[in-house]
């Protein structure tokens, strides 16, 4: 690190550099904070978290309960335990309060006056957040499993909705109606997720084992459907053409550069695509336990080299190189499941939510972190945690 400030002192190196070995220390030190709680509001699991992306300060949970809830997490107190107070909720006693289970909470991009939630009562609804008031409410035929909007749309303002319709919904906020549907999947849609780089590209993922990629201002939508076989038929593969799990696919993220997408199945597998070929990149991550009937909601990192997925892992997240598929450590603090982690890159911190009601926060330590394997398949005799080689390198290109 003393190089690396010398360098940056000198002008012989691209204060990036030093930004991102930074970044990159903090993930590999990340630890459960013990002097921060979060105030429990929820009376039972929590499917959803969303911090908002302009100051990074207010998150959003929702729970099984149907309830919302807004938090600060700002430490106005200056102590070093302290509380992230709610500041306001939409609890069982809100005339719109959601009837069933929150399963996506997701602020509006562009500024924190408005925020959206949708539910297993078939509504996605849009909130006013000064006023916690309901200004719109999208119904459908079947439960919602997930929606998402573009974090970098501007010509459009549509919401993605993945119900148990196989039709994915688009819902467009300046007309208040349903812009149009995309045909293709043949069950329901877990999870959909636009691309951070092309604002009119769309991922969704399906019970049917399929993940597809749309262009939505084309007639015929469907780009690709992704093949975890890259088109090799075999007879092992046969009966699986076109597939890109070999069961639900209910978890999508893709890297914050766009250009590669994260998939998880309930077949216990986690895969990285090319997202403009479509690709499998044939990453080998091991096994990714994944026993949920729903939505997975997993984060990628931003700002570290190399970048490094949070994934649920039963109840632990599991850190994992995104490119080599590296197990680095495993985070244990929840007594239940894990269904959401969201990743705060300002300050390399992670949030984390799950079936026990509990929201955790995970932040850098000042201690180096010990490896830690969840397989048990590392050697005693490695005691260096191999993230660390590639971000410390003086050959570390950053073009």
């Amino acid at each position: 690190m003393l190089s690396f400030m010398y360098s940056r002192q000198t002008g012989l190196d691209d204060p990036l550099r030093l930004r991102r070995a930074e970044s990159t220390r903090r993930v590999l030190s990340l630890e459960l904070n013990k002097d921060r709680d979060i105030e429990r509001i929820h009376g039972s699991g929590i499917n959803t978290l969303d911090i908002e992306p302009v100051e990074s300060r207010y998150m959003l949970s929702g729970g099984s309960d149907g309830v919302i809830v807004l938090y600060d997490l700002e430490n106005l107190g200056g102590k070093p335990c302290y509380t992230c107070k709610a500041v306001c909720s939409v609890g069982r006693s809100h005339p719109d309060v959601h009837k069933f289970s929150v399963e996506t909470v997701q602020w509006y991009p562009h500024d924190t006056g408005m925020f959206t939630s949708s539910s297993f009562d078939k509504t996605l609804k849009i909130w006013d957040t000064n006023t916690l008031q309901s200004v719109e409410v999208f119904t459908f035929e079947g439960t919602v499993y997930s929606h998402h909007m573009s974090p970098i749309a501007t010509r459009h303002c549509l919401i993605a909705v993945g119900t148990r319709n196989p039709k994915v919904q688009l819902c467009d906020l300046k007309s208040g109606s349903c812009s149009h549907i995309l045909q293709g999947h043949k069950q329901e849609v877990l999870a959909v997720s636009w691309s951070p780089r092309y604002e009119y590209i769309l991922a969704t993922a399906s019970a049917d084992s399929r993940v597809k990629l749309w262009d939505v201002r084309r007639a015929s939508a469907c780009l690709l459907t992704l093949d975890q076989h890259n088109g090799e038929k075999s007879k092992a593969s046969s009966e699986a053409v076109n597939t890109a799990h070999n069961g639900r696919v209910n978890g999508l993220c893709f890297t914050n550069d766009g250009l590669h997408l994260l998939t998880i199945g309930t077949d216990d597998r986690m895969r990285l695509w090319n997202s403009s070929s479509g690709e499998n990149t044939l990453v080998n991550y091991g096994k990714v336990c994944n026993e949920s009937r729903k939505g997975v909601k997993f984060a990628v990192s931003h700002g570290c080299s190399p970048e490094f997925a949070f994934v649920p892992y039963s109840s632990t997240i599991a850190l994992y190189t995104v490119y080599s598929g590296d197990l680095i450590t495993v985070l244990r603090g929840h007594y239940s499941s894990v269904d959401c982690c969201v990743f705060q890159p300002n300050f390399q911190e992670l949030y984390s939510s799950g079936r026990d009601g509990n929201i955790l926060a995970w932040v850098p330590s000042l201690r180096e972190p010990e490896p830690d394997d969840i397989s048990g398949k590392l050697q005693p005799q490695q005691n260096l945690n191999p993230a660390y080689q590639d971000t410390w390198s003086s050959s570390d290109d950053d073009g």
